[in-house]
């Protein structure tokens, strides 16, 4: 049987739109083997399809197919800590799952960069799959199928904090609040803080992340759907966090803050407390560097 860990991610950073990413320590665990049939088990109370129409199934038969090799069946347990549809990375996890399990059964048939590139169009963007594969924070262009990237080691001197609203916010939802059209001084905008949040990871120059991670694109119309999200961000900022913006298409409200401040997500579990949002979560997660591994046994 094979296991794979596969970390969550957080997209976008702000101005970064489907471009810019990053893997943190909070982890799906999937294992599979060949079966007489198709046995989906589920470890926690994730409610997820258990028969065809389960994604990492669907996966693994999209990579067969290509492949021209037949599929059986397949055995697949899965322990899913990454919440679905907040914006931290659930589906990408899926997929890289199934890309890689489906690539490890087959004798590896394609490279790294195959899996790289069949991820980020599976998705449409490669700002989520491809830290997942490679962990750290990956600065990603696609260009006829082709992902074209720069990975760079998150510090460890880093934390980031996720506050995760008790509701789920589908990426198709959060697209079609998006203007169709941009103001050239916008546009300006987001590409110099895009740059300059990807720079500032890579330097540690964090105290440019206040600055760097407004957007102009996305946020404003996509926290109107999270009633309390823009005084999230705020907060965030005022209780010393480096930067905060809404992770991927949201709910998920990410800060970036120094390591050693567990007094700063205390805070903010007050804060949210005392707005009536006792529901939602915290969570100090790590950086991750390692993206998604096979694991013993």
């Amino acid at each position: 049987m094979i296991k794979m860990r596969i970390p969550a991610t957080s997209a976008n950073l702000g101005a970064g739109f489907d471009s810019l990413g990053l893997a943190v320590a909070m982890y799906n665990q999937v294992a599979m083997e060949p079966w007489d049939r198709v046995l989906v088990e589920v470890l926690d109370d994730t409610p997820i399809p258990k028969d065809q129409h389960n994604l990492i199934y669907k996966t693994v038969k999209y990579l067969y197919d290509i492949c021209g090799k037949p599929l059986p069946g397949l055995r697949i347990v899965q322990e899913n800590a990454i919440p679905m549809a907040r914006g931290l990375g659930s589906s990408s996890a899926c997929i890289v799952a199934g890309l890689m399990g489906a690539n490890l059964l087959m004798g590896e048939p394609l490279s790294r960069e195959d899996l790289i590139n069949m991820a980020a169009a599976m998705e449409g963007h490669p700002d989520n799959s491809t830290p997942a594969i490679l962990g750290g924070q990956v600065t990603a262009a696609m260009e006829h199928g082709k992902v074209y990237y720069c990975r760079q080691e998150l510090h460890d001197d880093l934390r980031f904090a996720a506050v995760i609203p008790n509701f789920e916010m589908h990426t198709g939802e959060a697209r079609a609040v998006l203007p169709r059209e941009m103001d050239r001084g916008d546009a300006v905008y987001n590409l110099s803080r895009a740059a300059l949040t990807a720079a500032s990871l890579a330097t540690g120059n964090y105290q440019n992340l206040r600055v760097s991670m407004g957007d102009r694109l996305h946020q404003p119309t996509r926290l109107a759907l999270i009633k309390g999200g823009r005084e999230v961000l705020d907060c965030c900022l005022e209780l010393g966090a480096y930067g905060a913006y809404l992770s991927g298409a949201g709910p998920t409200l990410m800060a970036v803050v120094p390591a050693g401040s567990p007094g700063l997500t205390h805070q903010l579990r007050c804060f949210l407390d005392g707005r009536g949002l006792d529901a939602w979560r915290v969570e100090l997660l790590e950086p991750d560097n390692k993206g998604a591994v096979v694991l013993p046994g």
